[in-house]
C-alpha cells in the first residue's frame, strides 16, 4: 500500500511544529526553553515533593511514559500508538490528513457514531451513507458499488453505537483486503465484547486504524483520552498534524495511575456484562417492549411503544436515557446504558410504574 498517495499534498509538505523538548533526548534538570514560570504553580504550594512540582511545565508532547504503559497492556509498540483528546481528535486528524476538502469522500454505516459525519462536515468532506442491514451488518455489495477513486476512509464502529452489536469480522477483513484507502475500526466498547480486538492484525494490514478509549471500561470519560493504533507511517502523520501539547500533564499523570488498576477495571467489566444480560431479560418482560436487541457493549438498544413519551417520563424521574427513535433503523428505540445494580433497579422500578 502506498500511504503517501492517500495523504493530502499540503500535509506531506508542511513542517510540523517542534518544541525544544520534542527535539531533546535524555534527562534534563533545568528547563529554560519554553518561557514557563520557573517558580512553579499555585497547585504546588501545598506539596513538599519536588517531583510533583511540574504543573508549571509543558507536558511531554508525545506522552512517552503513558504510551509505554498502554503498550504493555495492549501488546502494541509505543511507536504504533497515538493519544488524542478523546477519540474525536483522532477522527478529526484522519480527515485532515487524508481527505481533500471538496474532493474526497468517506463511507459510514448508519446508524453509527455521529462524530464521523460531524467531522466530515467540518472538513468539507462528502459522506457516503450505506445503511446497515436489518440485522445491523454491513452490506458489502453496496460498499463495492459506491467506492470511487476519491474514497479515502471507511469508518466501522464495532461494537456499534447505538445498536450494540459487533460487526461481522469476515466482512471487515474483506474490506481491509480489498479497499485501497484506510479502514478505521472504532472499538470504544471492545472491552465488553466477545469478539476480539483487531489490534493483533496491525502488522498484517497497513491500511488499518483502530480507535479505542479510556472513557468507557476504564471509567475516565472526564479525562478525555482516546487512543489510535496503526502502522508507524500513519502514526507519524498524526503526530505531525496534532497540536503540540494535545494531552495535558494532569491527564497524562492520572491516566498512568489509573492503568495500574487493571484488576478493578476487569471486575467492573464482568459486573457490567452480568448486569447487561439481567437488564435485557427485565426489559423484555415489560408490556410496552417490542424488541431488545443483542448487545456486546455497555448499553442496550430497546424498541418500545411510546418511546418519546417514556423518554420524557424517565426525565421527570431524574433518569436520563438516549432517545434514538429518529435515527435510521432505530424507530421507536431508546438506548439505555447499563448502570450499577442499584441504578438498574431504579430504572426498572420507574418503567414498571409507567402508566401503572
Amino acid at each position: 500500500m502506498d500511504l503517501d498517495s492517500l495523504v493530502r499534498e499540503n500535509i506531506k509538505k508542511m513542517t510540523a511544529y517542534s518544541s525544544a523538548r520534542h527535539e531533546f533526548s535524555g534527562k534534563a534538570s533545568i528547563f529554560l526553553d519554553a518561557n514557563e514560570n520557573s517558580f512553579g504553580s499555585p497547585l504546588d504550594i501545598h506539596t513538599s515533593s519536588v517531583e510533583e512540582m511540574t504543573y508549571n511545565r509543558y507536558p511531554d508532547p508525545l506522552q512517552s511514559e503513558l504510551k509505554e504503559k498502554i503498550s504493555q497492556i495492549k501488546g502494541v509498540p509505543s511507536k504504533n500508538i497515538f493519544l488524542g483528546n478523546g477519540s474525536d481528535e483522532a477522527i478529526d486528524l484522519l480527515f485532515r490528513i487524508f481527505c481533500e476538502p471538496g474532493k474526497d469522500n468517506v463511507i459510514i454505516f448508519p446508524p453509527t457514531y455521529g462524530m464521523y459525519e460531524v467531522c466530515a462536515e467540518m472538513n468539507a468532506i462528502d459522506v457516503k451513507r450505506i445503511p446497515l442491514t436489518g440485522d445491523f451488518q454491513i452490506n458489502l455489495e453496496s460498499v463495492e458499488s459506491v467506492i470511487d477513486p476519491f474514497t479515502k476512509l471507511i469508518f466501522i464502529c464495532s461494537p456499534n453505537n447505538p445498536t450494540g452489536n459487533s460487526i461481522n469480522r469476515n466482512d471487515i477483513e474483506i474490506l481491509l483486503n480489498n479497499f485501497d484507502g484506510l479502514v478505521v475500526i472504532d472499538e470504544a466498547y471492545i472491552n465488553y465484547a466477545k469478539q476480539k480486538t483487531f489490534i493483533t492484525e496491525l502488522t498484517e494490514y497497513p491500511n488499518l486504524v483502530i480507535l479505542q478509549t479510556l472513557s468507557k471500561a476504564w471509567g475516565l470519560a472526564g479525562l478525555r483520552l482516546g487512543m489510535a493504533f496503526a502502522g508507524q507511517p500513519i502514526i507519524n502523520y498524526m503526530n505531525k498534524v496534532k497540536y503540540p501539547y494535545n494531552i495535558n500533564i494532569a491527564t497524562q499523570k492520572l491516566a498512568a495511575d489509573a492503568l495500574e488498576n487493571i484488576e478493578t477495571v476487569n471486575e467492573w467489566i464482568k459486573t457490567t456484562v452480568q448486569q447487561r444480560e439481567w437488564l435485557k431479560d427485565q426489559l423484555s418482560e415489560l408490556s410496552f417492549t417490542k424488541t431488545v436487541y443483542p448487545s456486546e457493549a455497555n448499553f442496550i438498544l430497546v424498541k418500545i411503544n411510546e418511546a418519546r413519551q417514556i423518554f420524557e417520563y424517565l426525565n421527570t424521574k431524574g433518569i436520563i436515557v438516549r432517545d434514538r427513535s429518529k435515527v435510521i433503523l432505530c424507530d421507536d428505540c431508546l438506548r439505555i446504558t447499563v448502570g450499577t445494580p442499584e441504578e438498574n433497579q431504579q430504572l426498572l422500578k420507574a418503567l414498571n410504574e409507567y402508566k401503572a
